[in-house]
């Protein structure tokens, strides 16, 4: 499994010529209320975990995408589904939105 820190999504996303990633986040609705996370420049989408498999055609298998989560292990989890469904670029965020609170940006509320 490819996983990517918080500072290296935001060097990778801040680069000249940078690759459009998906966001995608997995977290229960109230999580993504309280603590969004938003990258400048990269395209974010909500989907639960648990409606990943009914609403996987929102997905381009072709985009890469990188799975986001409180502490990463429901992203974990998407992006090894994901990967049985053949999606090649497909990334955790290590830590998920903690970490990223923690490593980039602080304005993130932690819970």
């Amino acid at each position: 499994m490819k996983q990517l820190s918080g500072p290296d999504l935001y060097a990778f996303q801040t680069a000249p010529g940078a690759t459009a990633l998906l966001l995608l986040d997995v977290r229960e609705d109230w999580e993504v209320q309280l603590a969004p996370v938003t990258v400048s420049g990269l395209r974010c989408l909500h989907i639960p975990m648990n409606d990943i498999p009914s609403r996987l055609a929102e997905l381009d298998p072709a985009q890469p995408v990188v799975c986001i989560c409180h502490h990463g292990a429901r992203s974990a989890q998407v992006v090894a589904f994901l990967e049985r469904q053949g999606f090649d670029a497909v990334y955790n965020l290590a830590g998920g939105s903690d970490a990223w609170s923690l490593q980039v940006d602080p304005s993130v509320p932690r819970y």
